[in-house]
Parts: C-alpha cells; structure tokens; sequence
C-alpha cells in the first residue's frame, strides 16, 4: 500500500508520504523477498510486476505449504514435479508462465462424497485435477439425476470468461485440485500463449469425447458400455502414469457399481452381468470390488472395435 500511495520520480519519492526511500525499501523486500534496491524502484514503476511479486513471495512461504500439507497434499507443490504435469493446461508452458501460474494457484483437497461446486454458484475458481475422481451431473426438476462427465486427473473444472457454475461437481474419491481464482487467472491467460493453446486443445479433446459418449450412450449394448468405460479408465491411468502396457494391467475403478449404472445409463443388475460375463469370457478378472486385471488389452479393445 505504501508503494501503490507513491510517484516516483528519479530515485526520490514525492511528498505523498514522508516514508525515506530505505525504509521503503526495506517494506517492499518484506513483501516481495527481493534484497536488489534498484528493482524495489522499478517495483514503483511498474505495479503490475509488484503485485505478482508479492503474491508469489506469500505462495512460497511456509503458512502456504503447511496449509497444503494440511489439506491432504502428498507431494511436492513445486509445478516441475507434479503429476499431472505433462497432461494439464501447464503442459506447454515455459518458466515465465509457469511463475505466473504460480502466483494465482493454490490447492484444496475434498473427501469423497464432498461437493466441489453447485450449479448456478458463482464461479470464482478454475482448477486442474492433480489426484482423484469427480463426476460432473446435473438434475432434473423432477429428482432425476445424470451424470454427464467424469473429471480424472489433469481435467480443468471451470471455463475462463463463465460467470457460473454450469454442472454439479462432486468428489468420488478424495480429489486435491490445483486451484487458480478466476479473475487474476483471466487477467494474467493474455500473457500465456501456450496455457491458452493447451485450454483449446484440451476443449477440443473435450468436444471428441462426448461425441463419443453420445455413440455409447444411444447405440452401444450393455456388454460394449462396460468395456468402453473400462478402457477409458485404463487409458487414462497409463497416461498418467506415463508406463503403456498391453498385458495384465491393472485397473482402480473410481466408481462404485451404482454409480457406474447411473453414468452408462443401465441398472446396477445389468452392470453385475456384465461383469461377471467378461470375467467369465477370460477378459477381465476381479480382484475384490474395484481393483479389474485386464489380461489381454487388446483383446479387451477389440470387444468395441478399437484393437488396433
């Protein structure tokens, strides 16, 4: 504040405030943890630049970790070692934007069952998923509920220029999100042309796969819904992982079987069969309620066409 009160004209500060040009110097390192006196002046110049550096040097100390430690983060918070790294709206960014992004983000974990975000609540946050699964839904006036989407790990919940929420938003595993409020992150994506590029690519990605939903939902039988949704797991989870296999891969489903029923649009008895009907075919085997070994992937795929 005393930065933002002041006119600087050379090295002297003008008579809005009796503040010496040390101590004003020193208040500014306070808040930006830079000891260079020269850029403390080019701070004044340039508000823009004081402001990122200020929120960048309250991120990087130590209130902030303990409050991700706190949430639930079990990893590193420094962006070149996140997990998601390679496949979320960071993935083509350089360091200038990456420092950028640093200085708006903030992560918060939510339990399973918890409410991420209602319909028509005021969207103040964009978030990548880091870890975790969430469904996106959305309700009928009479009760009845579909979930439309899955968010995995990497998916980015919001959409930057949105004033609302559009869908139901609701954790089905513990999820921790890699948050970034909306303003400050819309007033910074001008000065980030690969996060703005990666944003199109992945609302296009978006735009194939409910194209694709709408195939399995209208056409595909039980059988074919069972193995696309499995696929899709399985895909996801090797990218993530970075480590492709085609033999025994194993595969955590993140919803339970009534779920499972509600998003495929069957019954909960429907999805039981077909379980049991690939185990039984030799294309999956269980191992309790959520863990499914696909022996053969391959062979799994070619169930809806997609072998090759």
């Amino acid at each position: 504040r005393q930065a933002h009160n002041l006119k600087v004209v050379g090295s002297n500060p003008t008579p809005a405030t009796n503040l010496p040009v040390r101590s004003l110097s020193r208040s500014i390192a306070s808040v930006t943890g830079c000891r260079t006196p020269s850029k403390h002046l080019d701070y004044l110049d340039h508000p823009r630049e004081l402001d990122l550096a200020i929120c960048a040097h309250a991120r990087s100390n130590t209130p902030m970790r303990e409050q991700n430690v706190a949430s639930g983060l079990k990893y590193d918070v420094r962006c070149d070692s996140c997990p998601v790294r390679h496949r979320a709206i960071c993935s083509r960014a350089d360091d200038r934007e990456l420092s950028l992004l640093d200085t708006v983000k903030f992560y918060k974990t939510y339990h399973a069952g918890q409410t991420i975000a209602m319909r028509g609540d005021p969207l103040d946050t964009l978030s990548s998923v880091v870890s975790g699964t969430a469904t996106l839904s959305q309700s009928m006036e009479d009760g009845r509920t579909q979930i439309v989407g899955l968010l995995l790990p990497s998916d980015f919940i919001g959409r930057p220029g949105r004033d609302t929420v559009a869908h139901d938003v609701t954790a089905v595993t513990e999820v921790t999100l890699c948050s970034f409020r909306r303003k400050p992150f819309e007033d910074i994506l001008s000065e980030m042309p690969h996060v703005s590029v990666r944003l199109l690519e992945m609302a296009l990605d978006e735009l194939d796969a409910a194209r694709d939903w709408m195939l399995l939902l209208g056409r595909k039988t039980a059988r074919e819904k069972i193995v696309s949704f499995l696929l899709l797991i399985a895909n996801r989870s090797m990218t993530n992982t970075g480590v492709p296999k085609l033999q025994d891969v194993r595969v955590e489903l993140p919803l339970s079987r009534e779920t499972m029923a509600t998003y495929l649009g069957l019954t909960i008895e429907t999805v039981s069969r077909q379980f049991t009907a690939l185990r039984k075919d030799g294309l999956i085997t269980l191992d309790g309620t959520r863990t499914v070994i696909i022996p053969d992937f391959r062979a799994l795929a070619e169930e809806v066409g997609e072998g090759e």
